[in-house]
């Protein structure tokens, strides 16, 4: 079998982000090694800490490494002993840094209900059987990336945050949620507050003028409170979510609660430089050294890497295969535990899905790789 050669970036950062950040890379050497592949894995800081170890979120040392990687896969960022840090200085300005110089502007956020997992979910079986949404978020735009300060007015204080967003930025997210569209079930579904803001009003614009172009997709527009609640009314009635960066942040972590936990999903941002692939949830610094954290989410990350950055589309369904037979067999981390089910930490748990990996790509007779 011929194998890639593949440099990947790790970065751990904090909290419970090196933990689930070397569970995924045990997962991504077990694969390597499966189907002979050579990922370098070079691991570097990033968050806080790197302002503990460099003086700064992003060190000079950690931004050249991911530039010079084929992807990055990233743990966690924050905590509350940075927190009395200026805003541009606190481990979470480092991520955004990353991807402006990665040049990302789209993040892809699957969440699907793992089928084994559809008692924890907080939906009735019925609706939980039909959550399988991508969203597709923008993330180099918008009220992160606006113009933002403080001002004295009538002796007090105030604060603004600005949304603004161009045609061409709301275009190349709009076109990448199309084609993630024509990739799955031909159904988008566009996402603004256009009845209030004018960003919004040109996000709708943008996005009719480009459906013509895409003719097998149906396109539909919510505004995002009806959205939020469209996610929990009625799930299955969504295919591919396209949303602004606010927009996107807060409603891919509410359909993530309908998948079981938040440590469940996996995200990917792409752009024109290497991807950087992260779970969604945050560094949760109280868990921190436990051994009992969820690491399926960064598990889940690593699959997307190979298939969104590597075209590994085999590996990376071996990966996920691996994952849905390790749960059910009934193995869970705290925040997914249920009745009957073993209750383990994240390094069983790593060690569960390692063993499925393996016993999924034992050669069968006759029939080459058992996937």
């Amino acid at each position: 079998m011929n194998g890639v050669k593949k440099t990947i970036v790790l970065l751990p950062g904090d909290g419970i982000g090196p933990e689930v950040t070397h569970a995924a890379a045990r997962i991504l050497a077990d694969c390597a090694r499966e189907f002979g592949h050579s990922f370098a894995m070079i691991e570097q800081p990033i968050g806080g800490s790197a302002i503990d170890r460099a003086g700064s979120p992003l060190p000079e040392e950690t931004l050249n490494a991911c530039l010079a990687a084929d992807a990055v896969l990233l743990g966690a960022v924050g905590g509350p002993r940075w927190d009395a840090l200026p805003v541009g200085r606190r481990p979470e300005s480092g991520l955004l840094e990353l991807r402006q110089r990665l040049g990302v502007y789209v993040n892809l956020r699957p969440v699907r209900l793992r089928p084994a997992l559809a008692v924890i979910s907080p939906l009735r079986p019925e609706r939980a059987s039909h959550v399988d949404v991508e969203i597709v978020r923008e993330l180099a735009g918008g009220i992160y990336f606006g113009r933002r300060g403080r001002e004295a007015q009538n002796g007090g204080e105030s604060a603004f945050d600005t949304e603004s967003y161009s045609v061409p930025e709301i275009e190349r997210v709009a076109r990448v949620g199309f084609e993630r569209a024509m990739a799955r079930h031909h159904r988008l579904v566009s996402v603004d507050k256009a009845n209030v803001l004018e960003s919004s009003q040109l996000w709708r614009r943008t996005v009719d003028r480009l459906a013509p172009e895409y003719p097998d997709v149906e396109l539909r527009h919510l505004y995002v409170d009806n959205a939020a609640m469209q996610i929990v009314l009625n799930p299955g009635q969504f295919d591919v979510l396209l949303t602004s960066n606010m927009f996107g942040d807060i409603l891919s972590d509410e359909a993530a609660a309908l998948a079981g936990s938040i440590g469940l999903i996996p995200s990917a941002s792409l752009g024109f430089g290497p991807g950087l692939y992260e779970p969604i949830h945050g560094s949760a610094p109280q868990l921190a050294g436990k051994d009992c954290a969820c690491p399926i989410g960064a598990i889940l990350s690593a699959a997307m890497l190979l298939r969104e950055s590597f075209g590994l589309l085999k590996e990376a369904e071996c990966i996920e295969r691996a994952v849905d037979r390790a749960l059910g067999a009934g193995f869970r981390t705290p925040d997914i535990a249920s009745p009957g089910t073993e209750v383990v930490g994240l390094e069983a748990m790593t060690a569960a899905i390692s063993r499925e990996l393996s016993r999924i790509l034992q050669p069968t007779e006759g029939y080459g790789w058992g996937v």
